[in-house]
């Protein structure tokens, strides 16, 4: 298993400039530790809390930019709505988040051939016109971002040493 390393300076550093920063340290330091991105070939060398970080990373990356849309276009939609992902983030406290999940399994299951193909950009935006029944996951997700977040990252800072290493 790889176990990431941060320095503690940095990771208080980013703890200060508040809660979505340190999940950023956190996940960056996943990210450098398995060569950047998380792969076939190297997430069987992380542990399920690793593995759900980066994927809530993603997640709230994906999702604050563009919406589910954007999400499953760019080829997350598999990781998050066809793994145990949403099981976790449940474990981890963040039922709303996985409850709204598991209706987006749905909706991931009856479009997502179309949403991940490849399309020329108008074609792309036209999707968000095509799809508005994502809407509401993406508003959901946007109003309470902040509670998830706080969620994920106390998780994180109570089981730290299951994510990284304190140089």
């Amino acid at each position: 298993m790889i176990l990431a390393t941060i320095s503690d300076e940095e990771l208080r550093k980013a703890a200060e400039e508040g809660t979505w920063n340190f999940i950023e340290a956190v996940n960056g330091a996943l990210l450098k530790a398995i060569g950047g991105e998380l792969t076939a070939e190297n997430i069987g060398e992380l542990n399920s809390d690793q593995i759900t970080l980066i994927g809530y990373a993603a997640l709230h990356e994906e999702v604050m930019d563009g919406g589910f849309v954007e999400l499953i276009h760019n080829g997350w939609g598999s990781f998050i709505f066809l793994n145990p992902f949403a099981k976790a983030i449940r474990l981890w406290g963040v039922d709303e988040l996985a409850t709204m999940l598991n209706k987006g399994h749905r909706l991931y299951c009856k479009y997502h051939s179309e949403i991940e193909r490849d399309c020329t950009d108008d074609e792309f935006m036209a999707l968000f016109e095509k799809y508005p029944e994502f809407d509401s996951l993406d508003d959901t997700f946007v109003e309470n971002e902040e509670s998830f977040t706080d969620t994920v990252a106390r998780y994180v800072d109570d089981h730290l040493s299951n994510f990284v290493n304190i140089v």
